[in-house]
């Protein structure tokens, strides 16, 4: 197995940056991740409306080429610092099979493979297994992984440009970290979506565990690991931001459907539900830091878990009955909005998966105390790890 390893004759001088092409590879990255994430909401939201279509639809086709644009980036960048640029550059650089890159650049190539390894085995399910309805099937959760590498990659990509600024760029830097992190936080979103993003599930202890189970660790990181005042407050906000962007654009598009059965007419491409108001317990994770700091990370991990759940719970509670009421059925909310497979009936406007008593409602909610502070806790781990990342 191949190892990556550090050449001991550079040291990485964090003031002194050599004028390389980083200037124009990481702000490449971050959009190819952009364009990855977005083409996924869209390629969702063309399942929804349109079917299983051609294997070149626009958003398969905005996806690898978001992939293609950052592994070949990447690509280039690590042939520059192998071959031509000068020592002072290579001292930012990890050595992999004799070649030499950011070890941001490197994950960012594998995702790349993994990306555009996925779509030939999506086809082939598809055309052996018909259409599926779930986004974790085999093939997508290859597509994820080489997503989730893309998307790594960029982050810590941004968070070693962060980290090796001087005080004049920490801060440009800074926010190409929390943007790549908000993007990161939207993939997590889209793994779970099945189970958290409907206001259906808003009422239901297990919503409020599988929320703290992904985001705590996502949030604590970053407000731990940037370099700005509000980092995880920025990143929520960006989350939201490209969701809300791409709800409100898709409603604009005609569609109808092209596969049976069609159960639900529609005539504009279906937008995917309202995104998490992450934000709000994302502004109490960046006070909580503000005021402890590096110091004592179990008891500030056990306050975010607990602030977490609190805030959510006081959040998507009441949010999820305005959801389900007529007031939120309109183009800015997107609310009651079905993909064209979907039966209509009673089982829009009520809350699934209700828990059985009182009781198993508390305990689920603790469960989700539990591993929120779990969450955190790894996340400011995390977070002090990434910290040292000048590479």
């Amino acid at each position: 197995m191949a190892t990556i390893t550090v050449d001991p004759r550079y040291t990485v001088n964090a003031v002194s940056v050599t004028r390389d092409p980083e200037s124009w590879v990481l702000p490449t990255v971050l959009f190819s991740s952009s364009c990855i994430l977005i083409g996924a909401l869209w390629d969702i939201s063309w399942h929804m409306t349109i079917g299983r279509d051609s294997l070149w639809s626009p958003p398969h086709l905005l996806e690898q080429f978001g992939a293609a644009a950052a592994g070949i980036t990447c690509g280039v960048y690590v042939l520059w610092l192998t071959f031509a640029a000068p020592e002072d550059a290579r001292a930012r650089t990890v050595r992999f099979w004799g070649f030499r890159g950011p070890f941001g650049a490197w994950v960012c190539i594998w995702g790349a493979f993994a990306m555009i390894a996925s779509l030939p085995f999506d086809n082939w399910w598809h055309n052996a297994y018909g259409l599926d309805v779930e986004i974790l099937s085999p093939p997508h959760a290859v597509l994820m992984t080489g997503i989730g590498g893309i998307q790594i990659g960029a982050a810590l990509f941004a968070l070693a440009a962060q980290n090796r600024a001087d005080a004049a760029r920490r801060r440009r830097y800074g926010w190409a970290f929390t943007y790549a992190y908000g993007v990161l936080i939207l993939m997590f979103a889209l793994g779970g979506y099945e189970y958290i993003a409907y206001a259906n599930e808003w009422h239901r202890s297990g919503f409020y565990v599988i929320a703290a189970c992904l985001f705590p660790f996502l949030l604590a990181g970053v407000a731990r690991a940037s370099r700005l005042r509000w980092p995880a407050t920025a990143a929520a906000a960006t989350y939201m931001g490209l969701m809300l962007a791409t709800t409100w654009i898709l409603q604009l598009f005609p569609a109808e459907p092209k596969l049976a059965p069609i159960y639900n007419r529609v005539d504009h491409m279906v937008p995917l539900a309202f995104p998490l108001v992450l934000i709000a317990p994302a502004l109490i994770i960046d006070l909580l830091h503000s005021k402890f700091g590096d110091r004592a990370d179990w008891k500030l991990a056990a306050l975010i878990g607990i602030t977490f759940v609190a805030a959510m719970l006081a959040v998507h509670w009441p949010f999820g009955e305005f959801m389900l009421s007529p007031a939120a059925r309109n183009f800015f909310f997107a609310s009651d909005q079905w993909p064209y497979m979907y039966r209509m009936d009673e089982w829009r406007h009520e809350f699934w998966r209700m828990d059985a008593r009182l009781e198993d409602f508390l305990r689920g909610i603790g469960l989700a105390v539990v591993y929120g502070i779990i969450s955190a806790r790894i996340g400011l781990g995390w977070g002090n790890w990434t910290r040292r990342v000048m590479r």
